[in-house]
């Protein structure tokens, strides 16, 4: 799998990547409603024998408008290029989004970007996709262009759920705000998955008997707080059932900063500075506050019984979710 990154951009695209299929979009999350314009791209390529890419953009455009407000992510880069990847894309552009890249004229990213970087032989991408300076390009003028310039075009309506409603990165962000993991899951096609370094922390848990793997998420993620039941990947791609609690610990800890804390169930290896991943199956309760270490012991036994039972009858819900969960 070949991640083109920020500096990267500047050097010709490996011929063996030219004339390819181009899915263009920001597709964070790579949800269900993504995968009909990647799916598209991907079959495209294999009628034609080319290779199938996807063009993105690093950052997301509007952290790069907004610094003040920086989108929660939901597949940040790494990730979603690794699904990507699963789904059988021979490289991800991830093309530098800053000021200067957003001053560029619909007609430059045309031959600067799609023909003369990645001779693109044909285009996938959403009917409502827009680029060059002020959104001048919309899909007439992309239509336009490729039949000017030799390239197919193809625009995907926008993708419906079982319910007839548009799948969107911003529906799925409001349901894991609600704590909602499961039909987050049934939006997105697999589980929602973090990655992030594992920190040391007080011990506390360890004194308890429930030693976890602490981890800081961005600050801008909206995830719910509580207690969830999760499933946790090493780096080196083991895969381990366990509990987790988001939030700022009200019983030990209330002023405290929000951490991901994850009980990994039969483990005790030591996990400090390793990047591991965490995704999410299901919730079981709010963070509560307890009168006294052994009334919270208590109820993390009870947790742990829980998600054991919730985790123990789970299926994969896709291959993108075998691959992330079950492999």
């Amino acid at each position: 799998m070949t991640v083109f990154h920020r500096n990267e951009t500047r050097d010709p695209l490996p011929e063996h990547l030219r004339g390819g299929v181009v899915a263009i979009g920001n597709f964070d999350g790579v949800h269900r409603g993504h995968r009909s314009v990647l799916d598209r791209a991907l079959g495209e390529a294999r009628n034609r024998g080319v290779p199938a890419l996807v063009l993105t953009f690093e950052p997301h455009p509007r952290t790069v408008f907004r610094p003040d407000k920086p989108v929660f992510r939901l597949t940040p880069a790494p990730l979603k290029a690794r699904i990507l990847e699963g789904m059988g894309f021979g490289a991800v552009i991830e093309y530098p989004f800053d000021r200067t890249f957003s001053e560029l004229s619909a007609s430059d990213f045309i031959h600067r970007i799609l023909r003369e970087w990645l001779h693109a032989s044909h285009v996938v991408t959403g009917f409502d996709f827009h680029f060059g300076k002020g959104r001048e390009g919309g899909p007439a003028f992309l239509m336009a262009a490729g039949e000017r310039e030799g390239f197919g075009v193809t625009l995907m309506d926008a993708f419906r759920d079982e319910n007839a409603e548009v799948i969107s990165s911003s529906a799925i962000r409001s349901l894991l705000a609600e704590g909602d993991v499961v039909h987050a899951a049934g939006l997105l096609g697999y589980r929602y998955t973090v990655e992030a370094k594992v920190i040391g922390g007080k011990k506390l848990g360890r004194d308890l008997g429930y030693p976890t793997a602490n981890m800081r998420l961005p600050p801008e993620v909206e995830l719910r707080s509580g207690i969830y039941a999760v499933r946790f990947r090493r780096a080196d791609g083991t895969l381990h059932d366990g509990v987790a609690s988001f939030g700022r610990r009200p019983t030990v800890d209330s002023d405290g900063e929000a951490l991901l804390e994850t009980f990994v169930f039969d483990f005790s290896d030591e996990l400090y500075g390793e990047v591991c991943g965490v995704s999410f199956f299901g919730r079981l309760r709010d963070e509560l506050k307890f009168d006294g270490l052994d009334l919270l012991i208590a109820q993390m036994r009870v947790d742990e019984g829980e998600a054991r039972a919730l985790l123990a009858g789970v299926q994969p819900l896709s291959e993108i979710d075998r691959k992330l969960n079950f492999a």
